[in-house]
């Protein structure tokens, strides 16, 4: 079952709930999108994680638009870089708004982000947000706020590919660094010869770039059963 919930950042937002079967509380996971917006990928893993028993939102990037002209998304990718403060604030309040929705565990939620929306989870969790975990496919893992993994409180783990262009061997020692600094319960999976969107099939069709972005079934079965497994755990669910 899904639903369209509206609520408000810096412009007014929607995103889709889906909820798992029974009435009980139930954990809650965030679901971010790519750069370019809400769309059939986020939607489809988060009605598949309200298959797995939690109460899923696909949450909204801008506005409830989508950008399907890619020098657009990669603008919008820089300006989010360059004002961090404006993706975090609108992630904030899709946290907030699935704390509220009747039948989530408040004291249960885990963020998953593909793309931009997985480095969006990692912000979060590096600005103290209250997530039992921060889970990202194929996603950024730099940070302006070097020091913020002090502050992480959840779990963390990053699904790469080897071959991505965008996160190269320095971005993922440098994350390892960065995490084992902080002390922070964390897991890094690098998929040999995988690119980077290796878990959208529609990444040849909208980016079309195939040294850049190529799905790769293999490492999507992989990744998300590595990100089943610690969802149970950090629940502690029979799930």
């Amino acid at each position: 079952m899904d639903e369209t919930i509206n609520y408000d950042a810096d412009v007014p937002m929607q995103g889709t709930v889906y909820r798992p079967s029974g009435t009980r509380n139930a954990p809650a996971i965030l679901v971010f999108p790519d750069i370019f917006g809400l769309g059939e990928h986020a939607h489809e893993r988060a009605e598949r994680l309200a298959g797995l028993g939690y109460v899923a939102m696909a949450a909204d990037l801008h506005g409830s638009a989508r950008l399907l002209d890619f020098p657009d998304a990669m603008a919008e990718l820089d300006r989010f870089y360059a004002e961090p403060d404006l993706p975090l604030g609108r992630a904030d309040a899709a946290l907030a708004c699935l704390r509220n929705i009747d039948g989530v565990d408040a004291d249960r939620i885990a963020a998953v982000g593909f793309c931009y929306g997985g480095t969006l989870a990692f912000e979060m969790a590096r600005r103290g947000a209250p997530l039992a975990a921060s889970i990202g496919f194929h996603s950024g893992l730099t940070t302006n706020n070097p020091d913020g993994a002090s502050r992480v409180t959840g779990k963390i783990l990053a699904c790469i590919g080897s071959e991505d262009p965008a996160i190269p061997a320095e971005q993922r020692t440098a994350f390892e660094a960065e995490m084992r600094a902080a002390n922070v319960d964390w897991q890094l999976h690098v998929y040999g010869g995988v690119y980077h969107t290796f878990t959208d099939r529609r990444c040849d069709k909208v980016i079309g770039q195939p040294n850049f972005a190529r799905y790769d079934a293999v490492a999507d079965h992989r990744s998300w059963n590595a990100m089943s497994s610690l969802l149970r755990e950090v629940f502690q669910a029979e799930i």
